[in-house]
């Protein structure tokens, strides 16, 4: 194909392509705005401090001098801010609610349930349509097959933007219609990797007091692992199931660890 001609498809790609505003352009949302230029989306970008969305400009974005002008750019605002006070801080105006109506609006803030909850109300009740999300992924992995996102809500918005939510990471997931479910499962999977993280901690910690070489502790977890990731599995397959007395498929019981764990929530 002739260069020109390669030009002007590209061009026609483009114009066909929904425009996107990405309000908040710290690392995780300049990440977000890097994949859909990528993927060539028509995309608007907003920060609070303005220098800050300035660098992706070079990349195509432009950079929005107010939160009214990006909604006004966008038929699909993504927001990622600090968190769910901060997204109402820069939204809950009367004229960027009055822009927002027909749009979708996709909050990849972290939260709670609760506040995903009320987020979607409040953009239900200003005639919006509404996603919440998780990112359960730094912002390296944005815009690459392993690149993970949760996502609630109605299935019908996910589904007519697949798209571009692909565009963002190759493991976007709807994962329900309940808003908030998306930050329910991001704690609940938090929780598996904050345990973690804190286990490695004392257990360099014990290695250390103990003069043993971190690396034989490297080495030793990699022998582990597999049996640690199994009995986490089967921790939550034999839970889901009731099953928490020892059986022919395992020689040992967790009744005990369930009862002190459940003692703790629900004394």
């Amino acid at each position: 194909m002739a260069p020109l001609a390669y030009r002007r498809l590209l061009a026609w790609s483009v114009a066909m392509k929904l425009s996107i505003s990405v309000v908040g352009t710290g690392r995780m949302g300049s990440a977000l705005a890097r994949a859909l230029l990528r993927s060539g989306y028509r995309t608007t970008v907003w920060n609070r401090t303005k220098q800050k969305a300035e660098p992706l400009a070079t990349l195509g974005a432009t950079v929005a001098g107010s939160v009214l002008e990006a909604v006004n750019a966008a038929e699909i605002v993504i927001v990622n801010v600090s968190d769910y006070q901060a997204t109402a801080a820069v939204l809950h105006d009367d004229a960027v609610a009055s822009a927002i109506r027909g749009k979708l609006v996709v909050e990849l803030t972290s939260g709670t349930p609760h506040g995903a909850r009320e987020s979607a109300e409040w953009f239900a009740e200003h005639g919006a349509s509404y996603l919440d999300g998780a990112i359960m992924a730094t912002p390296d992995f944005i815009g690459t097959d392993a690149g993970t996102i949760l996502i609630s809500g109605p299935r019908q918005a996910f589904d007519a933007n697949e798209e571009m939510f692909r565009a963002l990471g190759g493991n976007v997931q709807h994962i329900g219609e309940e808003p908030g479910r998306a930050n329910a499962l991001d704690s609940a999977l938090l929780a598996l990797m904050w345990g973690a993280l804190f286990g490695t901690l004392h257990a360099i910690a014990v290695s250390q007091a103990e003069e043993i070489d971190l690396g034989e502790l490297a080495r030793q977890w990699t022998a582990t692992a597999p049996v640690v990731d199994g009995l986490v599995a089967d921790l939550i397959k034999r839970t889901d199931a009731g099953r928490f007395a020892s059986d022919d498929e395992t020689l040992s019981s967790i009744s005990p660890r369930i009862t002190a764990h459940s003692s703790i929530f629900w004394s």
